[in-house]
């Protein structure tokens, strides 16, 4: 009987640690329950943490199966293309950055490219070709680099990966009330494209939060890519019908810039800062280098004091300020020499000497930091962090640029397109205050847009530590850098570091944008009034911001260990700003 007994009793338990939700939702032990108990899991053995809880899921469903962490960034990310498209999605890029558990670490450069019969003055001037229609569409790189990860790392079959996103595109899926604000946003343009048409709207009037919304002509494209892998895409019927839709609208996309398409495996950038290693994409990806020039900044101040109260985020404006000033000498390495100006940002010697232009008493025009050249506007994106039962990681931002890319959906193979010709700077558009666009960045056939996407990992000893990336344009590298001081430096536990208001800066316009934001699902966020009239006083022009970065954090805690000192406990987080939730087990 008693035998009988404890064979139950472990059937009993061995169902219960197969729900999906079984370690889904968290509730905070010293806390009691909290509005944001769903925002946080605690895991042993793997977490995703996406802008969709759904998607979260569908990644930790491949963690359970076994997968490895770059087999649940695929189902993930293509899962994301699928129920949030006006940030991400197939039709645009991504940068996935691996950790593996022996220590190897890879960039997958996924970034679109210009496309061969582009030309650095093909917009002739004319800024609205180039930031949406069929001219702002570049070559989409991100299954292409979903593929080769895929084909490294990957233990799951490519088609098992594949179909929770084309279930989901087939069957339909609920429109999230965050995706309806898109939705909102773009209305005209959804209403001018008869694809976008056809799939969010309903007797001419946008579909609404909760509703079903189907993409089948998605769902028969991913069918075909889940059985023929990426080649359907980049030199297949998919691929195909993507060229005819691109040139009927005007593009000049071709089937050879598909075939022609390269992924580029970068050596990520890496920097030890404040007694930890930050490891970080390379260029095209202007992010971890103003990272680390940032926190190089800071260190230089003493931490946490140094980074404390209205005095540390002045401070830290000043180093956002820094960091953009020399990001725009940045660019597609296999383009243009940036050398020196990488080397600079990555010294701490360099950070040293900027320090010392720092005051705590005012700020200074644009022009004080040293800028010779305006900014990008790049825009939405989607962020995922990844880590598994071995401690293999990804980080992974991917974008189509603005919402809804160019405004266009491929009407027969039901892919939303990017506009990220929009990243590159154009000729003779300078800005109000005279600044010139950064002949870094200028166009050219098969180059690589600047970017802000910040996907990073963070080790102690070599050992993991977290995971961070954000979403958010021009605003990730503020926003990922805030998270991690959070944590890091101003010792806050993982749920209040991505919950703390966040402040902006993009040098031009000279204006700090802070967060005073009710969101879609009521909570809000805002920064002090006191540390607002702080700034003021110290000359800086305020402009609140009802958005910002939506951040994914997880957090390995090294002292619980699971019988092997290098594994530990994992928090996973993710913001509530856009709604998402963790999923581990």
């Amino acid at each position: 009987m008693a035998t009988q007994l404890l064979l139950w009793l472990h059937a009993f338990l061995l169902i219960i640690s197969l729900l999906p939700c079984a370690a889904t939702l968290h509730k905070k032990s010293n806390a009691g329950t909290t509005k944001y108990e769903d925002r946080e899991v605690v895991a042993n053995h793997g977490v995703v943490a996406a802008d969709d809880g759904r998607c979260s899921v569908i990644g930790m469903n491949v963690l359970r199966e076994g997968g490895h962490a770059v087999d649940a960034a695929v189902a993930t990310a293509l899962c994301l293309g699928v129920v949030s498209p006006a940030s991400s999605g197939i039709g645009g890029g991504a940068f996935m950055l691996i950790r593996l558990a022996n220590g190897t670490a890879q960039a997958f450069d996924m970034r679109e490219t210009a496309p061969m019969q582009a030309s650095q003055d093909m917009y002739a001037g004319n800024a609205t070709k180039k930031d949406s229609g069929a001219l702002s569409i570049a070559v989409p790189g991100e299954l292409a680099g979903l593929h080769e990860a895929w084909k490294q790392h990957g233990r799951l079959t490519w088609e098992r990966l594949v179909r929770p996103a084309e279930k989901l595109a087939r069957s339909g899926f609920r429109i999230s009330p965050y995706l309806y604000s898109q939705m909102v946003r773009s209305e005209s343009g959804i209403l001018v494209d008869k694809g976008l048409r056809d799939i969010f709207t309903s007797n001419g009037k946008l579909l609404q939060p909760n509703d079903i919304c189907y993409n089948k002509k998605l769902a028969e494209a991913l069918r075909i890519i889940a059985i023929n892998g990426a080649e359907a895409f980049y030199n297949g019927s998919v691929g195909s019908n993507l060229v005819r839709d691109i040139q009927e609208a005007g593009g000049i996309i071709t089937r050879e810039d598909l075939q022609m398409y390269q992924v580029k495996i970068r050596k990520p950038i890496s920097a030890n800062i404040l007694g930890l290693k930050i490891i970080g994409m390379p260029p095209p990806s202007s992010g971890a280098a103003s990272m680390t020039l940032i926190l190089n900044i800071l260190a230089e101040f003493g931490v946490p004091e140094g980074i404390s109260g209205p005095l540390g985020i002045h401070r830290q404006i000043e180093a956002l300020k820094h960091a953009f000033a020399v990001r725009m000498n940045l660019g597609d390495p296999d383009f243009v020499n940036i050398t020196e100006a990488l080397s600079d940002m990555l010294s701490p010697g360099f950070a040293h000497q900027l320090k010392k232009t720092i005051y705590d008493n005012m700020t200074f025009d644009p022009g004080y930091y040293g800028g010779r050249w305006n900014q990008i506007n790049d825009h939405g994106t989607s962020h995922v962090s990844i880590v598994d039962n071995e401690r293999n990681v990804v980080s992974m931002t991917s974008t189509v640029n603005s919402y809804f890319g160019a405004q266009i959906l491929s009407p027969s193979t039901g892919i939303v397109l990017n506009n990220e010709m929009d990243d590159f700077s154009m000729p003779m558009n300078e800005t109000a205050n005279g600044t010139p666009p950064a002949p870094a960045n200028f166009i050219s056939p098969g180059k690589r847009p600047l970017s802000s996407m910040t996907p990073t990992v963070v080790l102690k000893d070599e050992q993991l530590k977290a995971v961070v990336g954000a979403s958010g344009g021009g605003m990730i590298i503020a926003g990922t850098t805030e998270v991690f001081l959070n944590h890091f430096a101003r010792r806050m536990d993982p749920l209040s570091s991505v919950l703390a208001p966040r402040i902006y800066h993009q040098l031009i316009p000279n204006i700090v944008q802070y967060e005073n934001w009710t969101t879609v699902y009521n909570d809000h966020f805002e920064i002090p009034a006191d540390t607002r009239a702080f700034l003021q006083k110290r000359g800086h022009v305020l402009e609140s911001r009802a958005g910002g970065t939506i951040c994914q954090f997880i957090v390995q805690d090294l002292e619980a260990f699971r019988g092997n000192k290098s594994i530990g406990k994992l928090v996973g987080i993710s913001d509530p700003r856009k709604g998402g939730y963790p999923a581990g087990f």
